[in-house]
């Protein structure tokens, strides 16, 4: 079937695809029309600054005006975007594809599109068909923590569940995740050059001390915190390991911090201590 249509207007427009990214669609229209991207983006939204903000914060007006436009659902075209992804799990959002699912891609369009899992830095599987997502540049690496895949998958699914779904429990996933890529203690103190390697991360999987400066040469830190595909399960198993043992080892990984990152520690775990308390309390009297 075609991937274009025309509309009752007789004005041609591609048709979206299947988990395909809002900036994605528009670019591929601008490329059949030999416009610019952000040309036809202000074409249908003179007041968006860019083809992410599109993504990221769709209004519902703009939303609707769009659907207007290419003469679509409004939640066809909601659904092409991030808008409704928790704001605490943006910074997970990457801002160009760092994976492809080989089942879901299409392999043959021209100018490809870009599909919106293939921008979420809390994935390992296909939000469609749950099969392995691949590196976007070939040459698979192989992921040195297979053997923590089945609590990956666990950590995967409470990102997921919170990012996609709103689900909120007693700490924040994406939150864990901003804990863990903190930098920790270590006596005596490495040179400067090797600090970076140094995670909070590396408490709950050990392994990471080794492998880190073998296969990479810099760490995602809470600001940044999309790690590569290979080394992705290691993060995620980290997270639901936090997340099934409580404010305890949370209250353990805090004494491996120190100075200015104890600091941004406890203020990024503070609202989970509390709820954990406040969880532990209710559980008490209802036992009363």
């Amino acid at each position: 079937m075609s991937r274009h249509r025309r509309c009752p207007r007789g004005d041609l427009f591609c048709r979206p695809y299947p988990d395909e990214l809002l900036s994605s669609w528009i670019s591929r229209h601008a490329a059949f029309y030999v416009v610019p991207p952000l040309v036809m983006l202000r074409h249908c939204l003179p007041e968006a600054s860019s083809l992410r903000a599109v993504d990221l914060q769709l209004s519902s007006d703009q939303e609707i005006h769009l659907a207007i436009i290419f003469a679509i659902e409004p939640a066809l075209v909601q659904r092409m975007t991030f808008a409704n992804v928790a704001q605490s799990s943006h910074r997970l959002i990457s801002t160009r594809p760092t994976q492809v699912c080989t089942n879901c891609s299409p392999v043959d369009a021209e100018p490809a599109p870009i599909l919106r899992s293939q921008l979420l830095g809390w994935r390992i599987t296909c939000p469609r068909c749950g099969s392995q997502l691949r590196h976007t540049g070939g040459g698979e690496l192989p992921s040195p923590f297979q053997q923590y895949r089945v609590a990956a998958l666990r950590g995967e699914k409470l990102l997921d569940d919170e990012a996609e779904h709103g689900i909120r429990t007693w700490a924040s996933p994406a939150g864990i995740v901003r804990l863990l890529l903190m930098r920790r203690a270590v006596l005596p103190f490495p040179g400067e050059d090797e600090m970076w390697r140094f995670r909070v991360l590396e408490k709950i999987i050990p392994e990471l001390d080794e492998l880190l400066p073998e296969i990479c040469t810099s760490c995602p830190t809470p600001q940044n915190p999309i790690l590569p595909l290979h080394l992705r399960p290691a993060l995620l198993a980290g997270v639901a390991m936090v997340h099934s043992s409580g404010a305890e080892m949370l209250y353990m990984l805090r004494r491996s911090t120190f100075g200015l990152h104890r600091h941004r520690f406890d203020r990024e775990a503070m609202p989970f201590f509390a709820n954990a308390a406040r969880k532990r309390h209710s559980t008490q009297m209802q036992l009363i």
